[in-house]
């Protein structure tokens, strides 16, 4: 295994946490996630890891992908860590339903 942490090692490591949060959401329904408040607590975590990685992903990747809103991106981790209480949940679920495929698609062509 190579631990390199290069843009290939973040990756890995985002799409990881992306493959997990789709796991957990599979077949949910937004009531369905809302109700479960440790999916919710699970779904975070593995959101925040995620977002952590694709941080230390480098800005030349990002250059040459300008379709992803890296800064978005970041704002958006940014929102979820400091207002935890305050999150809307309603965002958090279409964020995951809606735009992490195509995030998850920028990541795979890293390698």
């Amino acid at each position: 295994m190579d631990n390199k942490k290069d843009d290939k090692y973040y990756a890995k490591k985002a799409i990881k946490d992306i493959n997990t949060i789709q796991r957990y959401l599979k077949d949910k329904n937004y009531d369905e996630f809302l109700e479960d408040e440790e999916l919710i607590d699970a779904v975070m975590f593995r959101l925040i890891q995620a977002i952590e990685h694709i941080k230390n992903i480098s800005a030349q990747f990002k250059e040459n992908n300008p379709q992803i809103p890296w800064g978005d991106i970041t704002g958006f981790r940014n929102g979820i860590v400091h207002e935890y209480g305050g999150t809307d949940f309603l965002t958090v679920y279409e964020t995951i339903t809606n735009d992490i495929g195509p995030l998850k698609e920028a990541l795979q062509t890293i390698w």
